[in-house]
């Protein structure tokens, strides 16, 4: 196989050849004349053989020259076009997002009109799992997940924080359902049932917070998906405890509402995740800058 020549020499060789010039060249190519010149011995050392010599009128291509410049022109014409091609194709099309399954089912579905509307020639494909992403092994473009923000080798982007209190249906909070008191105190939370997620410990410390004591903070049904959670509180099944971005929809449309003003700041936040290698790919920039946007418009969830 034939070892080709530095792409950064051949790049010199065509400027000064068409510009039958190492100053013009080196002015194009914003570098020293100095640099043009030692780029061109260095490239006609490494071929063995002599691409330019000096005239009278100034510098001037020998056959060689003039043979290989037009085949190394187009050859850097072939490059600038298939990298442009390729970077408009990786403007558009499909982008894989892997999402935990209760935030795209509560947050990032409910909202991807707006991204469509902005960005009509990308087409997002969702990928529910709370499973770890191996970019390297899975067809994953990019990641949200909620964690401490250890996620070594990885561009990380923090844009949701959360706060998390009580949630229950109106009609729940009147005492219209089961023939269950009104919920007027936290105190009243002793006659309702409380609904549990995977965060164990959050009803203990919000109770403590709230200075209810002789409650046991363990009772009630608990689901491995806050989607589920906040779905049966919208059914009337009990009183869980909301994440602000998880339930933000429901508490505006109003099949969710807070009986209390409490609320206490999770451990946790989101992060957009993906390789540092892809940070700026284009389709990556888009839905990234469109999350930060989408975050931004609840001040009391994003991080700036």
């Amino acid at each position: 196989m034939v070892r080709l020549p530095s792409l950064k020499a051949l790049r010199v060789f065509e400027a000064a050849g068409r510009n039958l010039s190492f100053t013009r060249a080196a002015a194009e190519l914003h570098v020293t004349q100095a640099a043009v010149s030692h780029q061109i011995k260095t490239l006609e050392e490494e071929l063995g053989i002599q691409l330019f010599r000096r005239g009278h009128r100034g510098l001037l291509l020998t056959d060689a020259g003039q043979a290989y410049l037009p085949e190394v022109r187009a050859a850097f014409e072939r490059l600038t076009a298939a990298t442009g091609k390729l970077r408009a194709q990786d403007a558009t099309g499909p982008l894989i997002v892997s999402v935990l399954p209760s935030f795209a089912a509560r947050w990032l579905v409910p909202r991807l009109r707006r991204f469509r509307d902005g960005n009509p020639d990308i087409d997002v494909r969702v990928s529910a799992t709370d499973r770890p992403v191996d970019f390297d092994r899975d067809d994953i473009d990019l990641a949200i997940r909620y964690g401490a923000g250890s996620y070594s080798g990885l561009a990380a982007n923090r844009f949701l924080t959360e706060e998390f209190f009580p949630v229950c249906s109106p009609a729940l909070a009147e005492g219209d359902v089961n023939g269950r008191p009104p919920l007027r105190a936290p105190e009243d939370l002793r006659w309702h049932t409380l609904l549990h997620d995977d965060m164990a410990t959050d009803w203990p410390m919000w109770l403590l917070a709230a200075g209810v004591a002789g409650l046991d903070p363990r009772r009630g049904p608990a689901f491995t998906d806050s989607s589920m959670l906040l779905q049966a509180a919208v059914d009337g099944q009990g009183v869980a405890l909301g994440r602000s971005a998880l339930a933000a929809d429901d508490l505006a449309a109003g099949r969710l509402i807070r009986p209390f003003d409490i609320s206490l700041p999770t451990e946790y936040a989101y992060y957009i995740l993906c390789p540092e290698r892809d940070a700026q790919r284009p389709k990556i920039v888009a839905f990234r800058d469109w999350l930060l946007e989408e975050a931004a418009r609840d001040p009391k969830a994003a991080t700036g």
